[in-house]
């Protein structure tokens, strides 16, 4: 007799609404075939997680894996995913040695997601510095899930600042295809000054790259953008407010008639400004850490529901990229956060009393949804892609020795520090590629997901 199903997986189920305590997910072929409590209907295979957190696997909405490796950094980064339970990335376009501005460009990346990706990935695309809106109809019919666009210039090829004109032109272009355009939210103009002023006066200790990227300059950026959303009528999203403000002007838009959301990075939920000497080069972000009263108020809108969802902008610079050698504004910004979201996300979660189901809405099916990949991903219901995230509670601490990439990625700002969950299992599709001690996936088990439907999303319910 026939098992009328591959495999079945038991433990604590974890939805956004409850959790199904002594629960079981019932697996055939890739996707999620039934869900139930209690004793479990036969299968060719039981991984028996009893007493063990089962989340949907967790999808990060905001990562750059080629920004500093180009598109060989995709099959470290995606161990490290792996092993950090999060089983579907949205990766950014700032790619070296160029962006994903055209759908031939991306057509080449989506080839080396399904040949090097250890998880599946979502893509967004991208615009040139001038010219190039044509290719916005054709990024989107190529599956992007979402445009980026910028108004601090990091690099005038790989990340430009986008003029006004152009945005406006670029938005009006993106509202056609449904998509949502995220926005990297700092004023060139302010940044710039003040940068300048701070290096005259000989002040490039690690607290000036707090200093010098003030609160301001993040919201007159989201001022701006939110400003061109109501005029042409695009989703536009905060790539990463480090400011509880920038939830609240977007929600003030959106009452107007804007499509207007914006996401937290997890490093806003906790770090502060106080962490930077200590951190040094290994500290910087942008937007900066902030004051601890801000990562208070920006719990206040965490729990409030105004957040979109939470990421990481994982950014694996190389070690030397990152050391500080008296001048703060010469590493590379970014931190790396893949393999430590999740057991920081339950940590954070535990130390304010909050409940892990808060963990499955905001760093799972939120994400999915609004990147256009619902329900095939983000979710523990029948039909979906049998993604699941097996957490065990107890106490650990992280170690940055752990991370699985290459060597010289190998280093977070999270090192050391206490965690009450460690990821046990990662299931991609139905498969174990996470056994809480090896990554199982090879190269190219991941694959690419194209967006599921043109439907926008604000956050809705």
């Amino acid at each position: 007799m026939q098992t009328p199903y591959d495999r079945i997986i038991l433990g604590e189920l974890v939805l956004p609404d409850g959790i199904l305590r002594d629960g079981w997910v019932a697996v055939r072929g890739e996707t999620i075939a039934a869900i139930g409590q209690g004793a479990p209907p036969p299968a060719a295979e039981v991984a028996d997680h009893a007493g063990k957190l089962v989340l949907p696997g967790l999808v990060d909405g905001h990562m750059h894996t080629s920004s500093s490796a180009g598109w060989p950094g995709i099959e470290g980064a995606s161990m490290s995913a792996a092993a950090g339970g999060v089983t579907t990335c949205v990766d950014m376009p700032y790619d070296v040695p160029r962006p994903v501005t055209d759908a031939a460009i991306f057509r080449e990346k989506v080839e080396w997601v399904n040949r090097t990706s250890h998880v599946d990935m979502a893509l967004y695309g991208t615009i040139l510095k001038t010219g190039g809106l044509e290719a916005i109809p054709g990024l989107a019919e190529a599956g992007a899930c979402s445009f980026k666009l910028s108004t601090y210039e990091y690099d005038p090829v790989r990340f430009p600042r986008i003029d006004h004109p152009t945005m406006v032109a670029a938005f009006r272009e993106i509202a056609k295809t449904g998509l949502m355009v995220a926005i990297h939210n700092e004023d060139q103009e302010l940044v710039q000054r003040l940068t300048e002023e701070a290096k005259a006066a000989g002040r490039t200790d690690p607290i000036m790259h707090c200093r010098t990227r003030p609160p301001l300059a993040e919201s007159m950026a989201d001022l701006e953008i939110f400003e061109i959303a109501l005029e042409t009528g695009a989703h536009v999203h905060i790539a990463h407010s480090s400011l509880a403000r920038g939830f609240e002007l977007a929600e003030l838009f959106r009452r107007q008639g804007a499509r207007s959301s914006g996401e937290a990075c997890i490093q806003y939920l906790c770090m502060t400004e106080e962490d930077l000497p200590r951190l040094q080069g290994f500290g910087k972000c942008n937007p900066p850490f902030r004051s601890a009263a801000e990562v208070e108020r920006m719990w206040g809108a965490f729990q409030a529901g105004k957040v979109a969802y939470v990421s990481t902008d994982h950014a694996p610079w190389p070690r030397e990229r990152k050391r500080y050698d008296g001048d703060i504004f010469a590493p590379g910004a970014g931190l790396t956060g893949l393999q430590s979201f999740a057991p920081l996300m339950f940590s954070l979660l535990a130390e304010r009393g909050l409940p892990v189901t808060l963990m499955a809405r905001y760093c799972a099916e939120r994400p999915a949804r609004f990147h256009g990949l619902f329900p095939k991903k983000g979710a523990i219901r029948v039909g979906s892609d049998a993604d699941l995230l097996v957490l065990e509670e107890g106490r650990f601490t992280f170690d940055e020795r752990e991370i699985r990439d290459r060597e010289d990625a190998r280093w977070s700002p999270y090192n050391g520090r206490a965690m009450q969950a460690r990821v046990a299992a990662t299931y991609l599709r139905g498969a174990c590629i996470w056994n809480g001690a090896e990554v199982l996936a090879r190269p190219g088990t991941g694959r690419f997901v194209p967006r599921q439907h043109r439907d926008t999303y604000l956050g809705e319910d």
